[in-house]
């Protein structure tokens, strides 16, 4: 299996910046069923290059998992800035865009956005998948042509995705889809099932499942997705308590929150994950720590959306473990979603250091691999996937500290635009902040955003 050495000026090894590290790995032989590069063998202490080796200036650490992604609404960005009003009347807008993709444009869309991750620093995404069929919910031909496009997208643009596949299927409570959301729906969760057992894993591709929302799946249906994930033994996310007016909802259909719904219809575990988790009682957090359920935070989303703050550090104390997302691609920029989380709480407590440099960046790598059920991925040692990104200690943003101080500057001073390059699976995939496949990323953008203003 041919073998190529990194040597890193410094490396994030989980707690600690180490100079001058030699990273072996494998580049995977998908003719010998080893498809996956993987890192052989890590020595500390390396002055200087070895002969023949790539050499990373800067801080590497392992590849970003980006735990929450909408591709299409990147088209988004900018358009919704303008003037004012609420996450409900900004859902108009991004209907109106869905509306006009077919699986083609997606894709090119798509590639574009997930090119962008890449040159961000992010070797794997988790998109949340609910845009399944034509306008008027009409079935394509490939009933899953537009998921598979996800995925061809994902693959051309060099990282890994956990396609979420989304259960969609009311426009709220009792209330049936609007004509937007009839691209959806499938009708009903056991009609999703047997459209979404039709993915199939491969190299680089998770497929794992999703609740839209207490609003969007009858509560006698959520059952039915977490079996099948259950079942799978994959990962399972739900937008949960985004909204207030959502919880209010929840609590007239119901009597009691969406967290504690999800919880009586054996949603909650180890491997669901709540997005945004932003509108939480005690009571809920209690729920989600003890039953060890992800929560995965979008700061950059949620600020633009003006959501709101989330308990993030309580639910941490009570046992959810951490992730972040880029969600609606405001920013794409897993640094500032880290760094965010340590800042908007800083904002509402008014104190400082919640969370320390490691702390954030293991969110944003390891435990949000692992809420992507790539538990192999997110960490620089041996026997993990070869997945890792390069920051620049050299940048405008990034020079003058010391190097020890590496993972502060990177948490704290860096951003998307300082990373220089990224490997997957032993690959390079951006070097020298240059996409080695989608060779001009920004026009690949600007193109296929404005075929959909049509």
């Amino acid at each position: 299996m041919p073998l190529t050495t990194y040597w890193l000026e410094h490396a994030w090894l989980d707690t600690n910046v180490e100079p001058g590290v030699a990273l072996t790995v494998s580049t995977g032989d998908a003719a010998a069923g080893s498809p996956d590069g993987r890192v052989t063998a890590v020595r500390t202490g390396v002055d200087t290059p070895p002969p023949g080796a790539v050499v990373l200036r800067g801080l590497t650490i392992p590849g970003l998992a980006n735990a929450h992604s909408h591709a299409f609404h990147r088209a988004l960005r900018g358009t919704v800035q303008v003037g004012s009003g609420t996450f409900w009347t900004w859902r108009e807008v991004m209907y109106n865009v869905a509306q006009r993709l077919t699986p083609d444009s997606y894709f090119t869309l798509a590639r574009a956005v997930y090119a962008e991750m890449a040159l961000a620093g992010i070797t794997a995404v988790g998109e949340f998948h609910y845009l399944h069929h034509a306008p008027g919910g009409t079935p394509y031909a490939d009933p899953n042509a537009m998921g598979e496009a996800l995925i061809a997208a994902a693959g051309e643009a060099g990282i890994r995705i956990t396609l979420l596949d989304t259960a969609y299927l009311s426009a709220g409570f009792g209330a049936a889809p609007d004509r937007h959301q009839l691209r959806f729906s499938d009708g009903t969760a056991e009609a999703w099932a047997e459209r979404a057992s039709g993915l199939k894993e491969r190299d680089g591709v998770r497929i794992g499942a999703a609740i839209h929302s207490v609003r969007a799946v009858p509560a006698d249906q959520l059952s039915t997705v977490a079996r099948w994930a259950q079942d799978r033994q994959a990962p399972l996310h739900v937008h949960l308590s985004e909204q207030t007016a959502e919880n209010d909802a929840c609590l007239a259909a119901h009597g009691r929150t969406p967290t504690q719904l999800l919880a009586d219809h054996g949603v909650l575990g180890a491997r669901t994950t709540g997005v945004h988790n932003t509108h939480m009682t005690d009571a809920d957090i209690a729920l989600i720590g003890s039953t060890s359920t992800g929560t995965c935070m979008c700061p950059t989303t949620e600020r633009d959306l003006a959501d709101g703050i989330g308990p993030a550090v309580a639910l941490q104390r009570a046992g959810s473990p951490l992730s972040l997302g880029s969600d609606s691609h405001a920013v794409i920029d897993l640094l500032e979603e880290a760094r965010a989380m340590e800042l908007d709480e800083r904002l509402r407590t008014r104190t400082r250091g919640h969370w320390t440099a490691a702390a954030l960046l293991r969110a944003a790598t390891a435990d949000g691999h692992a809420a992507l059920g790539w538990t192999d991925a997110g960490t620089l040692e041996a026997g993990a996937l070869a997945d890792f990104t390069t920051i620049a200690l050299d940048s405008v943003r990034t020079a003058g500290p010391v190097p020890r101080l590496a993972a502060e500057t990177a948490v704290f001073a860096a951003s998307a635009a300082d990373v220089r390059h990224t490997v997957v699976g032993g690959r390079h995939v951006v070097r020298d902040g240059v996409h080695q496949t989608v060779q001009d990323v920004p026009r690949a953008l600007a193109d296929s955003i404005a075929a959909l203003r049509g």
